[in-house]
């Protein structure tokens, strides 16, 4: 199986030595890890369920990692802990411990002053922490399940459908995401919040 093309097919490699802690030995396929991924992340989401979360609980560097651990902890060694490596994408590794405590405390004042509408501030929080790119691999899922806890929890509302409504394949949707976060790089979250809620 070829490991170094990320899960989520996007442009994230793996190391040697991130590949090689994956746990479960015996897939053989893509395909194979990303069911066991995704059966990890649906036990991370009930896991959730029995959480009382409030804003200074989830933004957290404690509950950030704890979350892709959660996430990923049946396939991954590594999961939630930081990348060591240097990515195609995303900060340099020595600097994610600060980036994080700048965007969370940055989050929290937002909050706290409604700098922005609710959904804004959970998808732009989903944007500059899937920018940091604080693990080695399953960022964009961990980043996504990170804004739906805060629009529910924070801000007692609905989670997010993230293109589940598009009538359209899954290439054509992820193509559609990817655009929505190239656009919120330029500081335009129009696309990305409306992709949010497809």
């Amino acid at each position: 199986m070829e490991l170094n093309e990320d899960v989520e097919n996007s442009q994230t490699p793996l190391s040697e030595e991130e590949r090689e802690g994956l746990k479960l030995t015996f897939i053989s396929s893509k395909k194979e890890l990303n069911e066991f991924e995704q059966q990890n992340i649906e036990e991370a989401m009930l896991w959730l369920v029995r959480k009382s979360l409030s804003a200074n609980n989830i933004l957290s560097q404690k509950f950030i990692c704890k979350l892709h651990e959660r996430m990923f902890y049946n396939v991954w060694s590594w999961a939630g802990k930081f990348r060591t490596t240097d990515k195609n994408i995303g900060i340099h590794h020595k600097e994610i411990n600060v980036a994080l405590k700048i965007l969370c405390d940055d989050v929290l004042y937002w909050i706290n002053h409604k700098i922005f509408e609710p959904e804004e501030i959970a998808i732009r929080f989903k944007h500059k922490l899937v920018s940091i790119h604080c693990f080695p691999n399953g960022n964009g899922r961990h980043s996504r399940l990170m804004a739906d806890i805060i629009i529910e929890n924070i801000f007692k509302q609905q989670v997010f459908t993230w293109g589940i409504d598009l009538k359209e394949s899954n290439q054509r949707i992820r193509e559609a995401y990817i655009k929505s976060i190239r656009d919120a790089d330029q500081n335009n979250y129009k696309p990305l919040l409306k992709f949010s809620r497809s």
